[in-house]
């Protein structure tokens, strides 16, 4: 039985980012299939021409140009032709 902790045991590491986020801008041109953001949770809600997927990652449905706005108090982002 060891009397004392071996001295290199570094046990406290911090989890890798999970790079969360927006990816595109307000107005920037998007394609279909392309993610708009990565997130936890519906923090951002999916509008006009965009679909979230199962971990909760808002992606477009169709080609035109990203806008992020607010509705009803809440963020929201839309795909206009």
């Amino acid at each position: 039985m060891a009397k004392k902790k071996s001295a290199g045991a570094s046990q406290h590491r911090r989890p890798a980012g999970k790079r969360l986020g927006a990816k595109v801008a307000s107005g920037e041109k998007v394609s279909k299939g392309n993610v708009l953001v990565r997130q936890h949770g519906t923090r951002v809600t999916a509008g006009k021409n965009v679909k979230v997927g199962r971990d909760y990652t808002l992606y477009s449905m169709a080609d035109g140009v990203a806008k992020f706005g607010k509705k009803f108090g809440r963020k929201i982002v839309s795909i206009e032709n």
